[in-house]
C-alpha cells in the first residue's frame, strides 16, 4: 500500500540558515571560527548585535515595565547541521554551552571544534531547559560537507550590520573572497 508521505519525512523549519536547538541531541560540525559580541532585541524584536558592550543604553532596547532591559553575549559560527543536511549559522548565549566549548578549545587534546563533530543534547523547555555537551572522535570533514561550504558562502559579520551573512550580492570582491574562505 502506498503512503501520502514517506515515514521519514520531516517538514521543514522555517529558516533554514539558522541553527536552532531541539530537544534532544543536535549533532554538527563546526566550519568557521566564531565571532563575539553583544546582542540585545529592539522594541520591535529585531536583534542588535555589537562587537563590543556599548557605553550608553541604546535607546531602540526593549524594556521592560520596570525599566529593566537584557543583553546577551554571543558566539556565531558557521556549522553543518547533520538533521537537515545544511550549512547553517548558530548562534549561542547560552553559558553552560560557551563554558563547554571553550573548555574543550583549552584542551590540548580536543583543541580547535573544527576538528571533530560535537553534540548538544537539550533537556525540556524555556527555563527548565538544560544542555549538556559532547565532542565525538576527532575526524576529517567529509569532503561533500567541504564541498556545500564553498558553495554557499557566508559573511558573519553582516550579522554585526544588521544584513543576511548569506546575501553575498552587493558585497565587495574581498569581502566575497573571505566570505568562501574555507577556515577548516
Amino acid at each position: 500500500m502506498t503512503t501520502f508521505l514517506d515515514p521519514n519525512y520531516k517538514v521543514p523549519a522555517s529558516n533554514m540558515n539558522y541553527f536552532k536547538f531541539q530537544v534532544g541531541e543536535n549533532n554538527f560540525r563546526v566550519l568557521s571560527s566564531a565571532i563575539t559580541g553583544f546582542i540585545y532585541w529592539t522594541e520591535d524584536k529585531k536583534p542588535v548585535r555589537l562587537k563590543e558592550m556599548w557605553k550608553k543604553k541604546p535607546a531602540d532596547i526593549k524594556t521592560e515595565k520596570n525599566g529593566s532591559y537584557r543583553t546577551n553575549h554571543f558566539w556565531a559560527f558557521v556549522v553543518w547541521n547533520y538533521e537537515t543536511s545544511n550549512i547553517q549559522i548558530m548562534e549561542i548565549t547560552q553559558k553552560t554551552i560557551m563554558n563547554a566549548i571553550k573548555s574543550l578549545v583549552d584542551n590540548k587534546k580536543w583543541g580547535d571544534p573544527k576538528n571533530y563533530d560535537i553534540t548538544i543534547t537539550k533537556v525540556g523547555e524555556g527555563l527548565e531547559t538544560e544542555y549538556s555537551v559532547m565532542p565525538n572522535p576527532q575526524s576529517e570533514v567529509q569532503p561533500e560537507i567541504t564541498e556545500e561550504y564553498k558553495n554557499k558562502p557566508v559573511n558573519l559579520d553582516a550579522l554585526y550590520l544588521g544584513n543576511d551573512p548569506f546575501q553575498v550580492d552587493g558585497m565587495t570582491d574581498e569581502e566575497k573572497a573571505e566570505a568562501m574562505a574555507i577556515k577548516i
